[in-house]
C-alpha cells in the first residue's frame, strides 16, 4: 500500500531537513520573538488547539514592547553615528536645588546677622563693666576720703577738747610746779598727744601771721622791722596741717 504524506505539523519547528523554515535569510534584519511561556486555560480554548499551540505563542504585549526597545536603540545608534557640530563644548553644571541653595544663603545670612548680634551684646556688656569698675574705684577712693576725713575731724575734737588742760600743764610749767611725778605725767601726757600730730607753735619773737596768730595788743617798738610777736598769752596747736586753736599773742609794729 502506498502512504499518503503527512501535512505539515504548525508546531513542529525543527523537523525541515537542510535548515528550519522560521530562519530568515542572510539579507533580512533579525526579528526579536519573545515566546510567551504562560499556560493557557483549558476553559478558553479545546484541549487539542492548546496542544497544537505549544509554547511558540508570541504575547501581543510583549512584543510591541520588544518593537519600541528596539527603535530607541536603532534611534540611539543614529545619533550616536552623526558628526558632532561645531562650537564650544557644552559642559552641564551640576544641578543644585534651588531650595538648598537659598537653605544656604539664608543659613550663612542667619548666622552673620547672628555673630553681629552678639558682638554688639559683647561690647555693650564690655562698656557697662568699665562703667561699673570706674564708679567703683570713685566710689572707693571717695570712701576712703571721707574716712580719713571723719577720723581727722574725731582727733581734731579729741584733741581740740584737751588744749585747756595742756594751758594749765603750760602754767604750771611757768610757775615752776611741774616737779617729781606731777611733771613725769604731764610729759608723758603731751608725747602721746604729739602722736596724733598735736603740735604747738606760737613763741616769743616769731613774725606775726594772721592766719595762725590771734593779736590782742599792738605797741611800737625800734627793736623789730616787722610785725612781730613778742609776748605769747597763750599756745596755738595744730594738727598736721589743720589749725586747731590760733596762738594769742602781743604784736610790736616798728616805729
Amino acid at each position: 500500500m502506498t502512504e499518503k504524506p503527512r501535512a505539515a505539523d504548525p508546531g513542529d519547528t525543527g523537523s525541515a531537513p537542510g535548515g528550519s523554515a522560521s530562519e530568515p535569510a542572510a539579507g533580512d534584519a533579525p526579528r526579536v520573538v519573545i515566546r510567551n511561556n504562560r499556560k493557557i486555560s483549558q476553559t478558553s480554548e479545546p484541549e487539542g488547539a492548546a496542544a497544537d499551540a505549544g509554547s511558540d505563542v508570541p504575547a501581543e504585549g510583549l512584543v510591541e514592547d520588544a518593537e519600541v526597545v528596539v527603535d530607541a536603540i536603532q534611534v540611539e545608534a543614529a545619533a550616536l553615528s552623526e558628526p558632532a557640530t561645531e562650537g564650544p563644548p557644552v559642559v552641564d553644571s551640576p544641578a543644585s536645588p534651588v531650595g538648598e541653595s537659598t537653605a544656604g544663603s539664608d543659613g550663612a545670612g542667619g548666622l552673620g546677622a547672628e555673630l553681629a548680634a552678639l558682638r554688639s551684646d559683647l561690647d555693650e556688656r564690655t562698656r557697662d563693666l568699665q562703667r561699673v569698675t570706674a564708679e567703683y574705684a570713685n566710689y572707693r577712693k571717695r570712701v576712703e576720703r571721707d574716712r580719713a576725713l571723719v577720723t581727722e575731724q574725731a582727733t581734731g575734737s579729741v584733741l581740740a577738747a584737751l588744749l585747756p588742760i595742756l594751758d594749765d600743764l603750760d602754767r604750771a610749767r611757768e610757775h615752776g610746779d611741774l616737779v617729781g611725778p606731777f611733771g613725769s605725767v604731764a610729759e608723758q601726757l603731751i608725747a602721746a598727744l604729739g602722736k596724733f600730730g598735736l603740735t604747738p607753735f606760737g613763741e616769743q619773737g616769731d613774725p606775726f601771721d594772721p592766719t595762725r596768730h590771734e593779736a590782742v595788743a599792738h605797741q611800737t617798738s625800734p627793736d623789730v622791722t616787722e610785725p612781730t610777736c613778742v609776748q605769747v598769752m597763750r599756745r596755738g596747736y595744730q594738727m598736721g596741717e589743720r589749725l586747731l586753736r590760733p596762738a594769742m599773742v602781743a604784736v610790736a609794729d616798728p616805729e
